[in-house]
């Protein structure tokens, strides 16, 4: 896990290569072992290095083959560096580390582009040839490692975050559709940042940039991989279907985890006691004697805490159980340290937890497994349950309407069973009648189009074509998450929606940036893209019914871990705002993050779309005026800093 940087600059702002050094330090968390420049007319890079596979010194970057032709800079592993290191060499290829990256490098020298098809594991990067002064760049299929890039008239840019950018774009706007998304989603999805004209390659995608006076786009981002569904509704299979896939699931996923236990540096587990992360945890204490697993617990918040499960799993199983148990002043204590690292406004709030996790475990280890990504592939939310329930209806379900006006009667807020219940039965009854894409897309947000617009302030200049293009970006950018959803469609296409839109923007964004501000490597062994492949073509019946979500997961290892972690509800890997809120922070919210002169003076948010908001926190029923809040607050820390 690395940072990296190029900037190729057009003839008239050649000099900003002196600033690739200085702006490759706002990447330093990522890779604090070591650090390279290279620099030349066309082209500089910037490397930043967190070694964990042959950590010599040899094995830096930028990486240059033997005639210094071809170089590199490259961010994540490739687990099956080894068998391809094997097969260039019977091609005659002879290396000089035991590092992935030259075989990376190697292996683009002899296949081009083509090389894409033959990498497992997790990657962004940029190759360069001199002699054509061609930059290819590429990401990995799930989209695990960020790569941002901009094109202007200072030249063409890249980088593992966007903070590293800064000092090559000529002026620095917010994308007025981007603030609208996130207002809505909490993250801005790809291909678009915060800021107007920097942009994230999406998972799967690669591109060509010719390098000179004026460098240009050989071709823009293009797909080499797409995430796709091949079951199109099996609903009647047997048992011995169901006793098959149950055999070939687990043994893709034990490979998956075998591979990521490859490194030359410590390693370890996070283990919430949850079901996926236990069974990451089981496989790898298989393979590793006394395997560290590591979880927080909440001392002050019993409805969030979850490390009594996570010890009776690591007591099961036999690893060496570490739990960091926080106050709730203790998580106030990072806050702003979350809030300063992100490169782009980031309002999942469990970012937190991971940060402090991450922190912790980084003392320990410096590889980390996890189970992200099962919620997405198996069915582990909520809302999964409820979209099953609608497709799926029982005689109970005519009667709910009418219990709708009581639900107003109650308070609806995530801080107890109750107000979350009612919380809950409110959006599921607001969904029931949307149609599939409308709800699909309200149940991923927490701000409907009409209460985001309301917060945002309509420019006085301009006003009817400015909203004409951002009111067309923002269609286009929803139609395109929303196009696996057909009416009546198989569950599949839900659970395809979740991997290309929750999943690469929202949780793995989470995971690395909160991971990269510690320094430490996270693995994701459920997304390995051999076993994506086989679980999304599996019936979605293997998947959900009308009792049970991760069917087919939980069925493989319900006889290897504690019944308990198998019947116990959901609980996501929440952080208590609410009290912050209402408490500590409170006068910080009202003078400094959300002040209502300086909301009107910088002119972006409607002073009384906010003033409406933060009455509502402040009320006996918040419900999701929490998260909005904080989603405000992230994105007036980051305007601040920008």
């Amino acid at each position: 896990m690395c940072g990296i940087l190029g900037f190729a600059p057009s003839l008239d702002h050649r000099t900003l290569l002196n600033e690739l050094e200085a702006s490759s330090e706002r990447l330093a968390l990522r890779g604090p072992d070591a650090k390279g420049l290279w620099l030349s007319d066309d082209l500089g890079l910037a490397h930043r290095r967190l070694s964990i596979i042959d950590t010599s010194t040899s094995a830096n970057q930028p990486m240059w083959d033997i005639h210094s032709r071809y170089g590199l800079v490259f961010n994540g592993e490739i687990y099956n560096y080894k068998e391809l290191r094997a097969g260039l060499t019977l091609r005659g290829c002879v290396f000089q580390t035991a590092s992935d990256t030259e075989v990376l490098l190697q292996l683009y020298m002899l296949d081009g582009e083509q090389m894409l098809d033959q990498l497992n594991g997790f990657f962004a990067f940029a190759i360069y040839d001199r002699e054509s002064k061609e930059l290819f760049l590429a990401r990995d299929r799930m989209g695990i490692k960020p790569l941002v890039y901009s094109m202007n008239e200072f030249g063409f840019s890249f980088s593992s975050e966007v903070k590293a950018l800064i000092s090559f774009l000529p002026k620095k706007e917010v994308s007025q559709t981007a603030l609208f998304s996130y207002l809505q989603l909490t993250y801005v999805p790809a291909p678009l940042t915060m800021i107007q004209g920097v942009f994230k390659l999406e998972p799967g995608h690669c591109m060509r940039v010719q390098c000179g006076k004026n460098p240009k786009f050989l071709n823009e981002p293009t797909a080499y991989y797409q995430l796709e569904s091949g079951n199109k509704g099996i609903s009647s299979v047997n048992t011995k279907d169901y006793l098959t896939a149950m055999s070939e699931m687990k043994a893709l996923l034990r490979s998956s985890v075998q591979k990521r236990l490859v490194a030359d540096v410590p390693l370890g587990a996070f283990l919430s006691g949850g079901v996926d992360s236990s069974i990451i945890a089981l496989l790898a204490s298989q393979d590793q004697k006394d395997f560290q697993t590591f979880s927080i617990g909440y001392a002050d918040e019993v409805l969030f805490d979850e490390s009594a499960y996570a010890r009776e799993v690591a007591d099961s199983i036999g690893t060496e159980h570490t739990v960091f148990d926080l106050k709730n002043e203790d998580l106030f204590e990072h806050y702003q340290a979350v809030l300063d690292y992100m490169d782009e406004p980031f309002a999942d709030s469990s970012a937190l937890a991971v940060y402090i996790l991450s922190q912790k475990t980084r003392k320990h280890v410096s590889v980390a497994l996890s189970g992200d990504g099962a919620d997405e592939l198996f069915s582990g939310y909520n809302k999964h349950a409820a979209e099953f329930r609608i497709d799926h209806p029982r005689l109970i379900d005519g009667a709910l309407p009418l219990v709708k006006p009581l639900l107003n009667l109650f308070p609806k807020s995530r801080q107890s069973k109750l107000g979350n219940l009612n919380r809950k039965a409110e959006r599921y009854l607001r969904g029931k009648n949307l149609s599939r894409r409308d709800r699909y897309w309200s149940w991923a947000s927490i701000l409907d189009e009409e209460d985001a617009n309301y917060l945002l302030r309509e420019k006085q200049s301009g006003q009817l074509q400015r909203l004409s293009d951002e009111a067309y970006g923002y269609k286009k950018l929803r139609e395109r998450y929303l196009n696996t959803l057909s009416k009546g469609g198989d569950f599949n296409e839900v659970l395809l929606c979740d991997q290309r839109l929750v999943l690469s923007n929202d949780m793995l964004k989470k995971v690395d940036s909160m991971s990269m501000a510690n320094s430490l490597e996270v693995r994701t062994p459920f997304l390995d893209h051999e076993l994506v492949e086989y679980v999304n073509d599996l019936p979605s019946s293997f998947k959900i019914n009308g009792t049970t979500r991760k069917k087919i997961l939980k069925d493989s290892y319900r006889k290897e871990l504690p019944a308990s972690i198998f019947d116990r509800p959901k609980h996501g890997f929440e952080v208590p705002l609410l009290p912050w809120f209402t408490g500590p922070l409170r006068a910080k919210i009202e003078n400094e993050f959300l002040n209502l002169d300086e909301i009107e003076a910088d002119g972006i948010f409607n002073r009384g779309g906010v003033s409406h908001l933060l009455n509502q926190l402040f009320s006996k029923s918040p419900n999701e005026a929490t998260g909005s809040i904080w989603a405000l607050i992230a994105f007036q820390n980051w305007w601040k800093k920008l």
